[in-house]
């Protein structure tokens, strides 16, 4: 089994993709491939599942919630700030809420790990964006 994060589904349509914990390429998802409810789809939902060569390329099979047990949800945040990743109030899910720096840190790491020729100021202006979208989204908290 491999650990991953839904990064996005459309019910509508009926697929999504799933990005693997292990910073491979994002996998295809399915809904016929669900061995949980479609409603509980959702972006950054803890999931494992195998993968399969598909007819386009690499899909997501026997989806279901990651156990606890060997899940890491955020690993370059959890290496960085031990013990500083913690579900959202209320909510048992796998979902992590993260504060503004924890936040902040992990775009920083993506966008010089994938967009190296990008300039100081860029970068700032990227994490400001980034950042108003976590929140609105609960993504963050301070």
């Amino acid at each position: 089994m491999v650990a991953g994060r839904v990064v996005r589904f459309d019910g509508a349509r009926g697929y999504g993709f799933i990005a693997p914990d292990d910073g491979t390429d994002d996998v295809f998802l399915h809904v016929n491939d669900l061995l949980i409810p479609e409603q509980q789809l959702r972006p950054g939902l803890a999931v494992e599942f195998e993968v399969e060569e598909g007819d386009r390329g690499l899909k997501a099979s026997s989806v279901k919630l990651a156990s606890t047990v060997g899940v890491r949800p955020l690993a370059h945040v959890r290496a960085s700030f031990p013990g500083t990743t913690r579900p959202v109030d209320g909510d048992d899910s796998l979902c992590d809420v993260l504060t503004s720096d924890e936040f902040l840190h992990e775009v920083t790491e993506v966008l010089l790990a994938t967009a190296p020729t990008l300039n100081g100021e860029q970068i700032l202006q990227i994490r400001r964006g980034l950042l108003r979208f976590g929140k609105n989204h609960g993504w963050t908290e301070d």
